[in-house]
């Protein structure tokens, strides 16, 4: 069943681009293009009206046939940019996570919704945190899970391929592994063979696992206090300071941070600590307008020329679509 759903899915997504494209298509000739029956090709179409750019309703397909030919009425309306209220965001995370873990799976799919998942987190700012809190749970994630708790009691070594959001990138490495937490999401703490250092690992990040012969031999290491959570600066982290309009004061609850200074317009002025502070970056790009890194001055100047290449690349996107 997971396999036709999912089948099913690809479909439907490949159908709205091509019903787009195609104004009063004849059924026969749709179904034929995409090898499927009439029937299914109808069971598809009934589907569709209950798809659009918003999960409160408004802006949903509106696709009809009346058996012979299909019409497409408002293809224009859906084009617009989606713009996502936090409660929208946090039901597509939290969908978005349990389709990842979905058996049979196409690993392609799989690993592209892994990056997107990610992105759409960072976009999403502190809605994701609300996500975070919420999870749906399919039997192949529970097999992630189990593969790691038999290792651990067995104590032998995993063999993973696991999908960095900082780097963007799919890695594959052999972890010893330590023990399972949950912070939100569930993770394991490992000591990795690639880096050969303590890492942290998100299992619904895991885009595969293998439990291999060879025994764990993990260094021994004091466990790290989890009590205040994953993220814990150390006072000898980098300080970073960012200066946020009303817009952006969600930053002084969604990261740790030392201060925040009230400024006159009603934003923030945060100093905080990373041991990464490169990685801020994304949170710079996110804030937009609504924020700046201010300190130090090489981090500042890398998120200012960051976010002039991004809207160079957009603006030719969108001027060789307007050709």
């Amino acid at each position: 069943m997971a396999v036709n759903a999912i089948d099913q899915t690809r479909r439907m997504l490949s159908l709205v681009t091509y019903l787009r494209e195609r104004p009063g298509a004849h059924v026969s000739d749709v179904a034929r293009a995409f090898g499927i029956t009439e029937d299914e090709l109808i069971s598809d179409l009934d589907v569709l009206p209950m798809c659009g750019t918003s999960f409160r309703g408004g802006d949903l397909l509106d696709i009809d046939t009346d058996g012979d030919r299909i019409w497409w009425h408002n293809p224009d309306d859906v084009a617009e940019p989606l713009r996502l209220a936090a409660d929208e965001a946090t039901a597509l995370l939290v969908a978005a996570r349990a389709v990842a873990t979905l058996p049979g799976l196409r690993e392609s799919d799989r690993q592209a919704l892994l990056r997107a998942t990610a992105k759409l987190e960072a976009a999403a700012g502190e809605a994701a945190g609300a996500s975070s809190r919420l999870s749906v749970t399919f039997e192949s994630e529970g097999g992630v899970f189990a593969d790691v708790d038999r290792a651990i009691s067995e104590r032998r070594r995993l063999w993973l391929r696991y999908y960095s959001p900082a780097r963007d990138e799919l890695t594959e490495r052999e972890v010893d592994p330590i023990r399972l937490f949950a912070v939100g999401h569930t993770y394991m703490e490992a000591w990795c063979r690639l880096s050969e250092a303590r890492r942290t690992f998100r299992l619904d990040r895991v885009a595969e696992i293998k439990l291999l012969d060879a025994p764990a031999a993990p260094p021994e290491l004091e466990l790290r206090d989890l009590s205040a959570g994953l993220v814990q600066p150390s006072a000898d982290d980098p300080e970073v300071e960012v200066e946020v309009g009303p817009g952006g004061r969600w930053v002084a609850e969604y990261y740790p941070h030392d201060s925040a200074e009230e400024l006159p317009d009603g934003g923030l002025r945060i100093t905080l600590r990373t041991p990464a502070p490169a990685s801020l970056r994304r949170l710079a790009l996110r804030l937009g307008r609504d924020g700046r890194i201010t300190a130090p001055r090489d981090l500042a100047e890398n998120a200012r020329r960051a976010a002039r290449e991004a809207l160079a690349a957009y603006d030719s996107d969108d001027a060789q679509r307007q050709h």
